[in-house]
């Protein structure tokens, strides 16, 4: 029968594909009692690794700058089991607070996320600058990867 863990294993091309396709995150970190805080987040994959932004006093700021160390999980197909696929990343996590880069992400986000895309106008960019203030970029670097994607195994269980 074989390892079925091996078989819905996600090749590294299948994985960006996938990121690039969900637009939702889930990041965990560990909150101030020591507990699980888990937040969902839009997200960007910037060489190859998640990078989202949050306001600079948030909660889960606070926590990695304590512990660095978060997990962060996409996913889809929940509502159907054989459609399942995800991501899950242990990951180290760095905090960008240069408001060039915050800047550059908040511009990227509009292709991303506003509907129909576009180029960003004037007024739209002084938005950005001044949410940039405000905000940090955090970027996950993977330290151990999980995946998964349950159409490999064709309903055969």
């Amino acid at each position: 029968m074989g390892n079925k863990r091996s078989q819905i294993e996600m090749s590294e091309e299948e994985i960006q594909a996938f990121l690039e396709e969900e637009r939702v995150a889930i990041v965990t970190s560990f909150g101030p009692r020591g507990w699980p805080h888990s937040m969902p987040l839009w997200y960007q994959v910037v060489d190859g690794r998640i990078r989202s932004w949050t306001f600079r006093k948030s909660q889960k700021v606070k926590n990695l700058e304590r512990d660095p160390r978060a997990t962060v999980l996409v996913e889809a197909g929940y509502d159907v089991y054989p459609e399942l696929r995800g991501v899950m990343y242990e990951a180290e996590t760095v905090i960008h607070d240069d408001s060039e880069t915050v800047l550059d992400y908040g511009l990227g986000s509009i292709g991303r996320y506003s509907p129909g895309g576009g180029e960003p106008d004037e007024a739209m960019i002084e938005a950005f600058r001044a949410q940039a203030a405000k905000r940090v970029v955090l970027e996950f670097v993977p330290v151990h990867t999980v995946t998964w994607d349950h159409r490999k195994l064709g309903g055969v269980y």
